[in-house]
């Protein structure tokens, strides 16, 4: 296979650009360092591309490796032919393979290798031939051998049928057809187990639906239900028209002596070897499909999260509401810097709110507080009630949001918060985590597994290496598009920038405590195990402000220093110009960029990038999000009413809606039919994680504690 004119083909490039990606891959350049700094190479594949072409990449090359061991192994058996050959190197996919290379495979002793044993493969190839004029009982009995237990014809005729019905189960053409058909025709139906239990899955105790059609949440659902014994899954195949189909293939003359035989062959063939098998590489095949599917929402909205703009220049209090152990707080500074923690008893049994609210009142005095960050879990309601009560307290302008806390005790009970916080029980530093993570999500989010962020859907149930391989890529990309500034970057956010290990992290931030700042770029070879492969791959993405060269604080990368140099002493301009934001603006002063950047001996696309952080050095790309929604007031769900329209901020994105978040501590659901008046595939073409959107009350069940929404105004 040319793998190159394969992976252009599929994702739509030119073959130059396939090139180009491998080739960088192969040299062991990272992905947002190839969609970054090399756009002249692949003609400016982004980072969302280039992962996918990487993952291919892997795919077809272990792919083709396969195939070799596959001749390789057929040809020790001396049963390689030509054309066998070919159809294994023109396979495009592993199942292919699998099935060319399933005659030839090492096998398990089964019910036809036995019958072989017994010295009956010559009666299966009568029967096969269809030729005999004779009754097939009269065949057989020359086959009878009580050594070799054939005591009698009829042990003569079913050995016989074993090896045949194994032989058509084996040929790879019938598969793939029975394969296609199933998937094209079958349906899936699922049965409760018990019809009178109470569960989430009861929409599927009477269920079918096509195998082309169904979507990826109902069969995660399936599997679910399945997996926890409540439902019963099956594939229904169309077995006439599948057994119709192999008699014309196995039945070539109408011979009475053999015909019944055949048909007997096929049909145990089918039910017995073939269908469970089409059905297992079915149910895998819809499950991977649909777990890819997840993946990709999941990563989506992990994105979205991610790249919330940071709150910047509020002290924060965090709170971690609870109700028996009572509200941890913390008082975070504009830096991040955990100034005081304490823990007050508003809640239930204790019901301390006076106290609270005179601890409350003497941190906001004594720290300018102006935002509260409140978790959303146990005891959030009631902590935003004495917040509210609090703010009409108190003569200044002091606002909360509450932030989804999701992750923020997996973190605060891990080795980093331990490293981080020794001095801090769990609650001290799950309040610290909640408060930083409104100042800046990004920076406080790569301290957590992003599996456990709670943004996707099913995410416990599917493949958990994929999962977390998808899910670190999106978190990789986030991190140096916002790029980190050396100076005061965690170990846990450095190790996402391209080409730093977790070792060298830790050997950077070792190296600043021990040296003090970092005053270049260069500077960072002299860090343990950063050689110059790395130094070129993380450069870009390491910001120094206030450093001794003023482009060490943009993203332009050290290799393009003498062309970014040589175009500010060209346009009249000095590299302090950068600092002092006189740089505005420049971009009107280049007329001709094709010719400049042959002057300056760049890349047009290089030039381009160059001009455009000159003119906004280190611009944050989460700038242009939308800002969270602040709130000094409590909405109840009792106050909701169908008409109301109202604010909200999207939480999650799942297949078949959203979930908003409008102020009463239950998200409702905007269901993928209310998004818009088009028609839409996916929720994903009308909202992302963190959009703020307007929604309508549609229904409200307070035993249910349902909501449902429309944005359709």
């Amino acid at each position: 296979m040319d793998i190159i004119a394969k992976l252009a083909e599929e994702l739509n490039i030119r073959r130059q650009q396939a090139e180009a990606a491998v080739k960088l891959i192969d040299e062991g350049n990272t992905i947002p360092f190839i969609a970054r700094y090399r756009k002249e190479a692949t003609g400016a594949l982004n980072d969302e591309v280039l992962r996918s072409f990487s993952e291919r990449l892997t795919y077809l090359r272990n792919l083709e490796e396969k195939k070799e061991q596959v001749i390789s192994s057929i040809g020790e058996q001396g049963k390689l032919t030509e054309e066998l050959k070919q159809q294994i190197l023109a396979a495009e996919t592993m199942v292919t393979v699998d099935d060319l290379y399933r005659p030839y495979r090492p096998k398990r002793r089964t019910r036809a290798t036995i019958a072989k044993e017994k010295g009956l493969e010559p009666l299966a190839n009568i029967i096969l031939l269809q030729m005999t004029d004779k009754p097939l009982e009269q065949e057989a009995e020359a086959f009878i051998n009580p050594e070799k237990e054939v005591n009698s014809v009829k042990d003569a005729v079913a050995g016989a049928m074993d090896i045949l019905a194994e032989g058509i189960s084996d040929e790879a053409d019938y598969r793939k057809y029975i394969r296609d058909l199933t998937m094209r025709t079958g349906k899936i139906v699922s049965a409760a187990k018990d019809p009178k239990a109470e569960s989430v899955y009861e929409m599927y105790y009477e269920f079918e639906e096509g195998l082309a059609k169904l979507a990826g949440h109902r069969i995660l659902a399936l599997n679910r239900g399945e997996a926890e014994k409540i439902l019963t899954v099956k594939v229904e195949a169309p077995i006439e028209q599948i057994l119709q189909y192999l008699e014309k293939k196995i039945i070539v003359r109408e011979n009475p002596n053999t015909a019944d035989t055949l048909r007997a062959v096929v049909e145990d063939s089918y039910k017995r070897l073939i269908a469970p098998a089409i059905e297992r590489e079915i149910r895998n095949e819809l499950t991977e499909r649909a777990e890819d599917g997840a993946i990709r929402v999941f990563g989506k909205n992990l994105e979205q999260l991610l790249m919330q703009p940071p709150i910047a220049g509020h002290v924060v209090l965090g709170w971690d509401p609870a109700f028996r152990t009572g509200c941890k707080l913390a008082v975070v500074d504009a830096t991040g810097k955990v100034l005081d923690t304490t823990v007050i008893y508003p809640t239930a049994p204790q019901n301390k709110v006076e106290q609270s609210k005179a601890v409350l009142k003497n941190l906001i005095q004594k720290y300018d507080i102006s935002l509260i960050s409140v978790g959303n879990g146990t005891a959030s309601r009631e902590s935003e009630m004495v917040i509210v009560d609090l703010l009409k307290e108190i003569q200044r302008p002091v606002q909360y949001i509450i932030v989804n806390e999701a992750g923020a005790s997996v973190y605060s009970a891990s080795k980093l918060a331990t490293e981080e916080f020794p001095n801090f029980d769990v609650g001290q530093r799950s309040a610290a985590s909640i408060a930083r993570r409104l100042q800046d999500p990004l920076a406080e989010l790569v301290k957590i597994d992003p599996k456990s962020i709670g943004v996707g859907q099913y995410q416990h149930d599917m493949n958990q290496k994929k999962l977390s391989g998808a899910l670190n890529g999106v978190v990789e990309a986030c991190v140096n598009k916002v790029g980190v500034d050396l100076n005061t970057a965690s170990a846990s956010l450095l190790a996402y920038i391209s080409g730093i290990s977790k070792v060298i992290a830790k050997n950077i931030v070792a190296y600043r405590e021990e040296n003090g700042r970092f005053l270049t770029r260069a500077q960072l070879l002299k860090v343990a195990k950063l050689g110059p492969k790395a130094y070129e791959q993380c450069a870009g993405f390491m910001r120094i402000s206030g450093g001794r060269n003023p482009l060490d604080g943009t993203s332009v990368h050290p290799e393009s220093y003498d062309a970014a140099l040589k175009l500010l002493d060209r346009l009249g301009f000095v590299p302090e110009d950068i600092q002092n934001g006189k740089l505005s603006g420049i971009s009107r002063k280049v007329s001709d960029y094709k010719k400049l950047a042959a002057e300056l001996e760049v890349g047009e696309m290089t030039l381009q990038d160059i001009v455009k952080e000159l003119e906004k050095p280190a611009r944050d790309p989460r700038d242009e999000m939308p800002k969270p929604i602040l709130r000094t007031d409590v909405l109840e769900m009792k106050d909701l009413a169908p008409g109301m329209i109202l604010k909200g901020t999207v939480r999650n994105v799942i297949d078949f809606g959203a979930f908003v978040d409008i102020g009463v501590h239950q998200d409702g659901l905007v269901h993928i039919s209310q998004m818009t008046e088009r028609y839409i595939k996916h929720p994903l073409e009308a909202v992302s994680v963190g959009d703020i959107v307007e929604v309508k009350v549609m229904s409200v069940d307070l035993k249910k504690k349902r909501i449902q929404l429309t944005m359709k105004l």
